[in-house]
């Protein structure tokens, strides 16, 4: 699995507007929590999934990415990497799919990279959003 190249990042990053992210905790001293309130402090539309959550960042959280009905640009996920075929399978199976799985830093997995692109979905994995963002600006 290659990710793609710095300025395709950055072209993602800079074309993209709704986040949907798959574990972000409603606890403030998490990492998720920290770098979704920077993403959306950027103009992002974040949607956090946390079924464990009702509500993160002043949103209404929803259960999994199936009770998603707008579109998503990225799927951004702070699960252990053994967790991401099955959210792969869960983004390709969303009524419009999104364009990026994003697995954030430390999480990769061939698998779900592979359901991933089958799907249509460029995949980033291994790498922090917000510190992809803020090489951008």
């Amino acid at each position: 699995m290659e990710n793609p190249t710095q300025q395709k990042i950055a072209e993602i990053l800079n074309e993209s507007k709704t986040i949907a992210v798959v574990g972000l905790s409603d606890n403030p001293s998490r990492t998720s929590y920290q770098v979704s309130k920077v993403m959306q402090q950027s103009g992002y539309h974040i949607i956090p999934v946390n079924p464990n959550a009702s509500e993160v960042l002043g949103i209404k959280s929803v259960p999994s990415l199936k009770d998603i009905e707008d579109p998503v640009d990225i799927v951004n996920v702070f699960r252990r990497s053994e967790h991401l075929p099955s959210i792969a399978e869960a983004a390709a199976e969303m009524e419009i799919t999104p364009n990026v799985f994003w697995g954030q830093l430390g999480l990769k997995n061939e698998e779900a990279c592979r359901i991933a692109e089958n799907a249509g979905m460029t995949v980033i994995m291994d790498k922090c959003i917000k510190v992809e963002h803020s090489m951008i600006k």
